[in-house]
């Protein structure tokens, strides 16, 4: 299980990985120098010759042997960590720079849970392949040859067959890898889905609880997870199983060489303190490929994980344009015939054509489900894959650079997400501005009685659903850019707030591009013009006054929702 690709990944970082062999093989050489020693003291016991000299020598040399032995561990620990942490660091690296390459569409094409698994989970898997398993297979092709050479000087026969036994270990390796490799892909190809979908369930808990839908889904995993179970039990078996085979080859080679090494010690061919020193080191033959098999089986984990994270590397990117908007200059959009499906089966936008021209507030409404959201995610840069024409400042969206329309276009979501620190931290990531511009801010968003020092809690448990919404939209006129796309905006938060928010994205409008997506449709009757979008299409367009004198889909909503406000006061 050698793979080249991730041998080439870690480059330099190699290194640390031949280190960790040097060290073990230094283990292995001051062992078998320990075992002559002591076989040699005893033979000296023996024989009742033993000299103050030779004594003194022997525990000397045991004692630097120890020494050497301790350092030798401790070192070979040292490299196997400097390894892990360069290796992760390495891949997360890479990780990112792909997010980075792929921009905010990156949703299109893996789920998040799947990534965050991949970035975390499956990078440590590979732990083990660089610090435990690669340095032992280097190691375990040294080790039997190390001891051969030593031993043969001893006794040739014996230690040919301890030498002859070491290959059916790595042999049954192999073996056990076919069923193995097929078994750990299954296995963490139904971890990542396990998780992908306990990630959606997490998430959609609540509107699963107030649709009574929650048991279903329950019960969905509650079947997953025994999937996962039962897949996890295979591979316990299939460990077990491989695990038994190799002990089987390690202890039954290593008793027939002993027992060989007795024949040869019975005939007299070997002398007792050659015998006993293959006692002493016959089990150093197998032992290294012993514990490679052990870590074969969490490296496999290891591998299966490294190919869905290159399967992720090796993602295409849409190679979009470098072509910039131009500052200080209008920034019109137009689209035409956009068209866009999240799948095959359903198309969200059918055709939409229509002008955003700046200075103007352009609203886009409709019942949820109809593409509003998802036009302001194209025209964001979040997703790519868009049929039709778009085009700002007179630019195709494709030819326009992922950071120069960042850059010009900003998209405020009603769940915009509040990051843990003080208000001034969240405030800065728009702007490094003085305190007196961020005070400021807060007011217009009516959020004075917040003191830039407030400590913010993980996902902003301390702010209300208002308070978190108008603290983005205040981080949002900092960013200061050219064109602002207001998805529900005004959600959460109280008639007082959303009045002064809708005056501030009125001020905007007056030398900014503004797109409004509301379903309030109350908050949109002052707009320059309105759209109504149903299932994915523009079915009516004008001002306030003109929809309602139509007496169609948006005049039938706006009553409706009218009157349902006059019933609640």
């Amino acid at each position: 299980m050698f793979n080249k690709r991730l041998i080439e990944l870690a480059g330099k970082n190699m290194k640390y990985v031949y280190l960790q062999v040097m060290c073990k093989v230094l283990i292995l050489v001051f062992h078998i120098v320990l075992s002559f020693t002591l076989v040699n003291l005893i033979k000296a016991i023996s024989d009742y010759d033993v000299g103050f000299g030779f004594a003194f020598l022997c525990l000397v040399i045991i004692d630097i042997s120890l020494n050497i032995l301790m350092l030798s561990f401790r070192y070979q620990n040292y490299f196997a960590f400097k390894t892990n942490s360069q290796i992760k660091w390495l891949l997360r690296e890479k990780i990112y720079q792909k997010l980075l390459s792929l921009g905010s569409s990156f949703r299109g094409t893996i789920a998040s849970s799947s990534l965050m698994q991949l970035a975390i989970e499956g990078v440590d898997q590979l732990e083990t392949y660089f610090g435990a398993y690669l340095p032992q297979l280097f190691y375990s092709v040294l080790a039997p040859l190390i001891l051969f050479a030593v031993m043969a000087f001893v006794n040739i026969k014996v230690a040919a067959i301890l030498l002859i036994f070491v290959p059916l270990i790595p042999i049954s390796i192999v073996l056990v890898q076919k069923i193995a490799k097929r078994i750990m892909n299954k296995y963490f190809g139904i971890y990542l889905e396990l998780g992908n979908h306990f990630h959606d369930y997490l998430l959609g808990l609540n509107t699963l609880k107030i649709n009574g839908a929650e048991q279903i889904y329950l019960k969905k995993a509650d079947e997953e997870a025994e999937n996962f179970r039962k897949i996890t039990m295979r591979v316990l078996i299939m460990q077990l199983n491989s695990v038994s085979v190799m002990d089987i080859m390690a202890y039954g080679g290593s008793a027939a060489g002993l027992i060989i090494a007795l024949l040869e010690f019975k005939n007299g061919t070997l002398d007792l303190y050659g015998c006993l020193l293959f006692i002493l080191l016959s089990a150093e033959f197998f032992l290294p490929m012993r514990l490679l098999g052990s870590y074969f089986h969490i490296a496999m984990n290891g591998i299966s994980a490294s190919e869905k994270i290159f399967n992720f590397l090796d993602l295409e990117v849409d190679e979009k344009g470098n072509k910039t908007l131009i500052k200080n200059q209008a920034i019109d959009i137009e689209l035409d015939g956009v068209s866009y499906s999240y799948n095959n089966d359903i198309t969200t936008l059918k055709n939409i054509s229509f002008s955003l021209p700046q200075s103007k507030m352009v609203a886009l409404v409709g019942r949820s489900g109809c593409g509003k959201s998802t036009i302001a995610s194209i025209l964001s840069g979040r997703i790519n894959n868009y049929q039709g024409s778009i085009k700002i400042q007179n630019k195709e969206l494709r030819t326009i650079a992922d950071k120069d329309l960042h850059a010009h276009v900003n998209l405020l979501c009603c769940n915009s997400f509040i990051f843990k620190g003080t208000v001034r931290d969240n405030l800065k990531m728009a702007a490094d501005l003085d305190d007196s511009v961020l005070i400021k801010a807060l007011e217009v968003a009516n959020l004075a009685d917040l003191d830039l020092d407030y400590q913010i809690n993980d996902g902003a448990t301390n702010l209300s659903g208002g308070q978190k919404q108008r603290l983005a939209f205040a981080r949002s006129l900092l960013f200061d850019s050219e064109i602002y796309l207001f998805d529900e905006c005004a959600s959460n938060i109280d008639i007082e707030s959303e009045t002064l928010i809708l005056n501030q994205i009125k001020q905007l409008a007056k030398h900014k591009t503004i797109l409004m997506i509301a379903h309030r449709l109350s908050s949109v009757k002052d707009c320059d013009y309105i759209y109504f979008m149903h299932e994915g299409k523009i079915v009516e367009e004008g001002t306030h006054d003109y929809l309602m004198s139509l007496n169609g889909y948006y005049a039938k909503m706006y009553r409706t929702q009218d009157n349902l406000e006059r019933l609640v006061k």
